[in-house]
C-alpha cells in the first residue's frame, strides 16, 4: 500500500509537470509515460495488498515477496522519471551517457524480480486452502497472466530492430535499438493508450494480461451481487465454472493479440486471420462452457 500511495502521488506530479513543461518526446509530453506507470503499478499494488491479506498458507512468505514486488516498483518506475525529467528516453535508449547507463541499471535491478516475485504469489494462491474455490481460480489465472504480460514486455527489449537515431526533448541525437512496435518501431496514434495504428504494438497483450485478475475479480463480484439481487446463489462448480471458462477464454485472447503484433498489425486493424483466430477462440470457449454447465446441472440435480 505504501508502493501504491506513492504511486499515486508520482502519477499526479506528471500530470502537473506535462502541464507546466510543453518538452515532447516523439510527438507527446514525456510526462505521459511515467505518469502511465505510475497508474498502472499503483492500481495493481492496490490488488496484491488484499491478496496477500488473504493468504492463509506461506503468508510470511507471501510478505517478502509482495515486499520484493513493491521495491522493484518502485525502482522501475522511478527509472522511467529520471529518464523523462532529463528530456530523454527510458527505454531502448543505446547512448552511453550517464542518464542511459542509470537507467538501464535500474531496469536490470527491478525487471525481473517483478516477474519472479508474481510467479510465487500465484503459486501461493493455488496451493491455499480457502472454500470459494472461484476465487482461488480467478486469483491464480489473473496472477499467471499478469506474469506472461511481464514476459512479454521483457521480450520487448530483444525484438530484432534495426538501431534508428531519434531526437530527445533538446533535439539531441539518442540512438534507439529494440521497440514495442513491428514493422513501424515507433508508431503510435491512438488516443491515450498511445498504441500504434501502423503497425504491430506489444504492448496491447501486455495490457490486456496485466489486468485480467481485476476483470476476473470483476466477474465474481457480479456473480456475488446476482445471488444477492435475486437471492439464488449460483452453485460453487458453476461459479468455478464460469470463471474457468472466462479465464481460457481471455488467455486465448491475449495469444492472439500478441500473435497479431507479432506479425506487425495494428490492434485497430484486424485481417481475416486474427478475426478466424478471435471466433475461433470464442466459439470453443462457448461450446466448452455449454458442455460444463449442462453436465453441472445435471450432476446436481440427481444429488
Amino acid at each position: 500500500m505504501l508502493n501504491s500511495a506513492l504511486m499515486c502521488a508520482i502519477s499526479l506530479l506528471c500530470a502537473v509537470a506535462a502541464l507546466l513543461d510543453d518538452r515532447q518526446l516523439l510527438g507527446e509530453s514525456l510526462w505521459f509515460k511515467p505518469m502511465k506507470f505510475g497508474v498502472a503499478f499503483g492500481i495493481y499494488g492496490v490488488t496484491l495488498a488484499w491478496l496477500l491479506s488473504r493468504l492463509n498458507k506461506g503468508r510470511r512468505l507471501g510478505w517478502w515477496t509482495g515486499s520484493v514486488i513493491a521495491v522493484a516498483g518502485v525502482i522501475d518506475v522511478c527509472a522511467v522519471v529520471y529518464a523523462a525529467a532529463h528530456g530523454t528516453y527510458s527505454h531502448f535508449n543505446e547512448n552511453t551517457d550517464a542518464v542511459a547507463r542509470n537507467v538501464a541499471a535500474a531496469f536490470s535491478i527491478g525487471v525481473m524480480p517483478l516477474l519472479v516475485a508474481t510467479l510465487v504469489i500465484a503459486t501461493l494462491v493455488l496451493f491455499q486452502s480457502g472454500t470459494d474455490r472461484a476465487l482461488t481460480v480467478a486469483l491464480g489465472a489473473g496472477l499467471a497472466l499478469a506474469a506472461a504480460g511481464m514476459a512479454v514486455a521483457g521480450w520487448l527489449s530483444t525484438l530484432s530492430s534495426e538501431p534508428r537515431t531519434v531526437p530527445d526533448a533538446a533535439g539531441n541525437p539518442v540512438v534507439l535499438s529494440g521497440a514495442h512496435g513491428i514493422g513501424d518501431p515507433d508508431g503510435r496514434g491512438m488516443p491515450i493508450t498511445g498504441w500504434s495504428l501502423t503497425g504491430g504494438d506489444l504492448r496491447v497483450p501486455h495490457l490486456v494480461s496485466m489486468h485480467a485478475i481485476h476483470l476476473l475479480l470483476l466477474l465474481i463480484a457480479v456473480m456475488h451481487l446476482y445471488g444477492t439481487l435475486f437471492r439464488r446463489r449460483l452453485d460453487d462448480g458453476v461459479r468455478t465454472l464460469l470463471v474457468g471458462a472466462f479465464a481460457c477464454w481471455y488467455t486465448g485472447l491475449f495469444a492472439v493479440l500478441t500473435w497479431q503484433a507479432r506479425r506487425g498489425q495494428s490492434v485497430a486493424h484486424p485481417d481475416r486471420q486474427t478475426l478466424i483466430a478471435l471466433t475461433a477462440v470464442t466459439l470453443l470457449t462457448l461450446a466448452v462452457t455449454t458442455l460444463g454447465l449442462a453436465l453441472t446441472t445435471r450432476r446436481t440435480r440427481h444429488a
